[in-house]
């Protein structure tokens, strides 16, 4: 459509209406300017009014009606306005109020030159609900979850989740800080918000949890911490999967080499820790090297670490952790409560290895001087070519190559790398492949066959040979034998005055009097001023020789040291009575728990069921578990199977099953391997070929058995990491796997 050329003034208005809405461009600031030329004209017919959709002035376009009436209006008769039948007006309709607020047309210089728009209030969007016909029917409106009141500070939120944390509820933690903090109150976190709930992530060993917090920290920009290291190398080691830790912390500690950042003391150690539990003692010794060059100097948690990854070796742990304790007092560093702990575990769990190695290192000649020889030689062979190119080797770097050629075997003169890569974990006994042995069982400070007739030192006493059949046996409460005359190898200098040989010390009793037994390694603690704690007495009641004098000394002892007996302690000695079959021992003991104000536990009754080798010994106990209040648990029914599947009595299985369906207790797989092994037919044995009575009872239990799994729920192994999930998440991440 097109302008006349030729067009009267008493037309404009008909044809600027008829332009405006033959495009579909009807915009209410045009109407406004027209209105002014002609207000009579430009009134649509009634077919054409409609309704427009307008937003208030002080939000976006949130689809509130806006429509354009005709109605009558008193004029206030002046101007061409005096003569205008009706007036244009725009009424909210979402505001209810049906009263005629603004003018048509007054909405444009609004929208005209405005760019930008904020976000709709609640109470806005609450009016496109003004709307609804029917009053009376609910409305579903939307309903935003705000705090009310003072919105709380980032710290606020580091102390909550602290103290969750202490309280062992991670979950609510990770929730309170995730959802509250994050969504809710849109708090931008701070460096030691992430730090903290990594620090309980770590012990809890939540290792994928505390590497998710740590690169959403680096994400927002924010800088690590060395506390926030150390917790995520501690993650490693919590983890419950060791490759995976490990791989985890080479990982870190390849980035931190990366970017140059220089860790702590602190932090290496928790780097020695997860070395020590995920991987070998080879390895702890190249982190150990690692912090005397960064500068740190190595305490007595450094040794204390190396002897935890020194009771991983099962075989030869006790007199790897027998030699890093003889460098440590060498270095002037005093055992604290810790180290005294670890070498009691290693003298319950590890072995001494080969005698004739041990006795090398332990009980030979230059046993204490060894490694002072070994200094002297690295020194004069490493010692011109270190002048000549100007720096000189740190004596500590020098003390780990020596003790860890000591540990291993390795030539003096051999560098480090050549002997680890060519020789493998292959035995200690390689190390001595050169030397030349004294005998299996000659111990070194006997007379050997090559100096026979050589003249003795002036210092030197003679030593003949006694039968084994005339060496008597040593204990600690024996009273003929002095206690200062036994040996002790946790001092420099050993008392070989009535040694007579090293023998394989299998039993950890007799581990533990190579280290003074029982009054001789108490009395070690008290010359380092280190006090005994509950742990350091649960670990000699589990290694002490059962029903002996020392066994019952040992409440004697606790009572001296000012040390109160737990449910552990007794627990402890109740489990070693068990494992002979003294019930009655183990009985006796539960007055004396009670005595002391200590109630049983479940491991108590676990530990009785070891016991219980007969049938009604069994089904006692497990009445006397129901008449206490107590239900039991697979563990308890687990050891019992245990032992009712030794002796094959099958009455004594079927009776525990059925013990087991009446409380609803759900096996788990440890108690189906059991059962399904028991199930089995011997070998070698034709059922057909004549009748046997033990078949017949296979067949009974088998019967049983199988029905008996028909009804039974099986014991799903929960994960680790189930406790700690947030049921969002865990929801989120099953449907993603779906």
């Amino acid at each position: 459509m097109t302008w006349p050329r030729c067009l009267q003034l008493r037309y404009i208005p008909l044809h600027c209406h008829l332009f405006l809405h033959s495009a579909n461009r009807l915009q209410f600031r045009h109407l406004n300017i027209l209105g002014r030329i002609s207000p009579v004209g430009l009134v649509p017919a009634e077919g054409a009014m409609r309704q427009r959709k307008l937003g208030p002035p002080h939000c976006r376009w949130t689809g509130l009606s806006v429509t354009v009436n005709r109605s009558q209006s008193s004029g206030d008769g002046s101007g061409l306005r005096d003569q205008a039948p009706a007036r244009r007006t725009v009424s909210h309709a979402s505001a209810g109020s049906g009263a005629n607020s603004e003018e048509f047309g007054t909405q444009g210089k609004f929208y005209s030159g405005r760019r930008v728009f904020r976000k709709s209030s609640s109470q806005t969007a609450d009016c496109r609900y003004g709307e609804a016909e029917d009053q009376d029917e609910e409305v579903n409106r939307p309903t935003v979850s705000r705090k009310q009141g003072r919105r709380n500070t980032t710290y606020w939120y580091f102390l909550q989740c602290k103290k969750l944390i202490k309280a062992d509820k991670l979950a609510e933690a990770l929730d309170l800080f995730e959802t509250r903090m994050l969504k809710e109150e849109r708090l931008g976190p701070e460096e030691y918000n992430y730090t903290v709930l990594i620090g309980g992530c770590g012990r809890a060993g939540y290792l994928k949890k505390a590497f998710k917090l740590y690169n959403d920290m680096k994400k927002r920009g924010l800088v690590p911490s060395e506390a926030t290291y150390t917790a995520l190398f501690n993650a490693c080691a919590e983890s419950p999967w060791k490759d995976t830790g490990l791989q985890f912390a080479t990982k870190l500690r390849e980035e931190l080499r990366t970017k140059n950042i220089q860790m702590n003391l602190i932090a290496y150690h928790a780097l020695l820790k997860t070395h020590a539990i995920c991987s070998n003692l080879r390895a702890c010794f190249d982190v150990v090297r690692e912090i005397v060059l960064s500068g740190h100097e190595i305490n007595v948690e450094t040794f204390s670490t190396l002897m935890m990854a020194s009771i991983m070796d099962t075989d030869n742990g006790f007199r790897y952790s027998l030699q890093i304790w003889r460098e440590m007092l060498r270095q002037g560093i005093r055992p604290d409560a810790k180290s005294y702990n670890l070498l009691l575990r290693a003298t319950r769990d590890c072995g001494i290895g080969n005698p004739t190695v041990a006795s090398h290192a332990l009980l030979g000649d230059e046993g204490g001087t060894w490694q002072l020889k070994q200094r002297r030689k690295v020194h004069k062979l490493r010692g011109p070519v270190q002048k000549r190119a100007g720096h000189s080797k740190d004596p500590n770097t020098l003390t780990m190559d020596s003790l860890e050629a000591q540990l291993f075997s390795l030539p003096s003169g051999e560098p480090r790398g050549t002997a680890l890569t060519s020789r493998k974990d292959t035995g200690v006994e390689d190390g001595l492949a050169n030397a030349t042995p004294l005998g299996p069982t000659e111990p070194p400070n006997l007379p050997s066959k090559r100096s026979h007739g050589k003249e003795m030192s002036p210092g030197e006493q003679p030593l003949e040979l006694v039968p084994r059949n005339e060496i008597p046996l040593i204990d600690s409460g024996t009273k003929g034998f002095p206690q200062s005359n036994l040996p002790n190898l946790l001092h420099l200098q050993v008392n070989k005055k009535n040694l007579v040989s090293l023998g394989t010390a299998s039993a950890p009793h007799d581990r533990l009097a190579l280290v003074g037994y029982l009054d001789g390694f108490l009395n070690q603690m008290k010359e380092d001023n280190v006090a005994p704690d509950i742990k350091t007495f649960t670990l000699l009641a589990d290694i002490v020789e059962a029903n002996s004098l020392s066994e019952s000394s040992l409440l004697t002892l606790m009572e001296e040291s000012g040390v109160k007996p737990d449910i552990s302690f007794f627990n402890t000695i109740i489990r070693k009575k068990s494992r002979l079959g003294d019930l009655e021992g183990a009985k006796a003991l539960l007055p004396v728990l009670v005595e002391r104000g200590l109630s049983p536990n479940m491991y108590t009754f676990c530990n009785l069921a070891i016991a219980c080798t007969k049938d009604s010994d069994g089904l006692k106990l497990l009445q006397d578990m129901k008449l206490s209040g107590v239900t039991p648990n697979v563990n308890v029914y687990s050891a019992l199977i245990n032992n009712a599947a030794k002796q094959l009595d099958y009455v004594y299985l079927t009776n525990i099953l059925r013990d087991m369906a009446k409380n609803q207790v759900a096996p788990n797989e440890v108690v189906l391997k059991q059962l399904e092994f028991v199930a089995k037919y011997p070998p070698n044995i034709d059922k057909y070929k004549s009748r046997n009575i033990y078949l017949e009872k296979i067949d009974g239990f088998r019967g049983y058995y199988y029905r008996w799994l028909n009804f039974m729920p099986g014991m799903e192994t929960p994960h680790p990491w189930e406790k700690y999930r947030l049921r969002s998440n865990v929801r989120k991440e099953e449907l993603n796997h779906s």
